[in-house]
């Protein structure tokens, strides 16, 4: 028997290239798969910003945070609801909890 799933939603992961912020909260996402996080609020510069790697498969964000303490890597998973030239929305995979961007360059 076959069941009938729905398609899985696939963004185009050129589309993330670029800042994005939601609040004080900042990401940067480069082309080379790799990009930054800080947050304004804590004082902290994109300079001095977390690194990360990233991988956009089909609705599956993943980062993988390099902490600056021992070189130990985090992952971070999200689904992707939306992708635009303007708008990021994604859920937490753990969580749930939706985070809504907008893109500033």
């Amino acid at each position: 028997m076959v069941a009938c799933m729905p398609e899985e939603d696939v963004f185009d992961e050129a589309l993330l290239f670029g800042k994005w912020k939601t609040g004080s909260l900042f990401y940067r996402y480069d082309e080379d798969y790799s990009g930054v996080t800080w947050d304004t609020a804590d004082d902290v510069s994109e300079e001095e910003g977390q690194p990360f790697t990233w991988t956009l498969v089909k609705a599956e964000l993943t980062q993988i945070h390099i902490m600056e303490m021992g070189g130990s890597a985090v992952p971070k998973v999200y689904i992707v609801t939306e992708l635009t030239a303007t708008t990021l929305k994604y859920k937490d995979d753990l969580t749930g909890k939706l985070e809504v961007f907008t893109k500033v360059r």
